[in-house]
């Protein structure tokens, strides 16, 4: 796990194809992608290209949770939110466990004492099995994406 480069830019973009994206409304289109992707990817915080053998696996990242979208924990939303996407030869071996684990690390050192939460769509069973494994607890379900969604909360470690 590594923070992005500016060459991860475009293979971000090219690998997020219908499979990938099955539980989250699917292949956005290219123009799209370009638009939400920084020029220079290293410039995003809370953003990791997830690699093994030099070959990108995947990516996690730590954004707000955008106040528009549905479901939430705090009054005024806005919270931490884990994310994770992986290519298929990735999944069904930890990898994104452990890669999850090791950004929820860096944010609890960088912001220390806030709760993170982690959507996942209630069929993805896979992304809910990650999510249960670093400590999330459902906290409500709400329909997004044309299907039922999942919200997990993790409250700070202790310290």
């Amino acid at each position: 796990m590594r923070e992005p480069e500016a060459g991860d830019r475009s293979r971000l973009i090219d690998w997020a194809s219908a499979e990938v994206n099955q539980y989250t409304g699917g292949a956005r289109p290219r123009d799209e992608l370009e638009a939400a992707m920084p020029v220079e990817p290293r410039r995003r915080p809370g953003l990791f290209v997830v690699e093994r053998d030099g070959a990108m696996l995947g990516f996690v990242t730590i954004d707000r949770r955008d106040r528009d979208r549905l479901g939430h924990v705090l009054p005024g939303g806005n919270e931490a939110e884990l994310g994770y996407m992986f290519l298929p030869e990735a999944w069904g071996h930890g990898v994104a466990t452990e890669a999850a684990a090791g950004a929820l690390r860096w944010f609890d050192y960088a912001h220390g004492g806030e709760l993170v939460v982690v959507s996942a769509q209630l069929a993805n069973t896979a992304s809910i099995r990650v999510a249960d494994k670093l400590g999330f607890v459902e906290t409500v379900r709400f329909e997004d994406y044309g299907a039922l969604q999942w919200l997990g909360v993790r409250r700070p470690p202790n310290p």
